[in-house]
């Protein structure tokens, strides 16, 4: 069985820059640690990656908030984050869920039993969204998040993707 770790957009416009939020700077720590307990070549992180016109594009109209433009400060894993991800798979994503992500993995671990945990930011987005997407490619293999190691855009927000996540067989520790 390998265990697979998904760490979803620890990047800094999230924790303490345009959309940076307490909570998710609470969680750093824990999303340290959590790496630190996989096999470096079993962990996975997400970039969320937008050009200049983000305001331009669908997602901006909805939230008109600059954030993770590529080769910004920004756009940058945490510091911390960044040295305990040396020697993952960085994937960057145009969008709330990456298809890539779930193409790779498909890939990588063709024939074998995984275990899929996620982990990052935001809950209510970016989590949910990559978690619902492996399920949906990946069925019946066992998909949990760890909340302890999640914050979302608000604390009910997050409380709610949680209760969504279970209700669709998405572990939650």
């Amino acid at each position: 069985m390998e265990k697979v770790l998904i760490v979803v957009d620890m990047q800094n416009d999230f924790i303490d820059g345009s959309l940076g939020t307490k909570e998710a700077q609470g969680i750093v720590e824990n999303v340290i640690k959590k790496i630190s307990e996989y096999k470096i070549e079993n962990v996975f992180a997400t970039r969320d990656t937008h050009s200049e016109n983000y305001l331009e594009s669908k997602e901006g109209q909805y939230l008109p908030v600059i954030h993770c433009v590529k080769n910004t400060k920004g756009w940058q894993i945490n510091e911390d984050v960044e040295k305990a991800l040396k020697g993952a798979t960085i994937i960057d994503k145009p969008n709330f869920g990456s298809l890539e992500l779930s193409k790779v993995l498909k890939e990588k671990y063709k024939g074998k039993e995984i275990e899929i945990e996620l982990i990052g930011l935001c809950t209510d987005i970016c989590v949910i969204s990559n978690a619902i997407i492996l399920k949906a490619e990946m069925p019946d293999v066992t998909i949990s998040v760890d909340s302890s190691c999640c914050a979302g855009v608000s604390v009910e927000s997050h409380n709610a993707s949680l209760l969504t996540m279970k209700m669709c067989q998405i572990e939650v520790k």
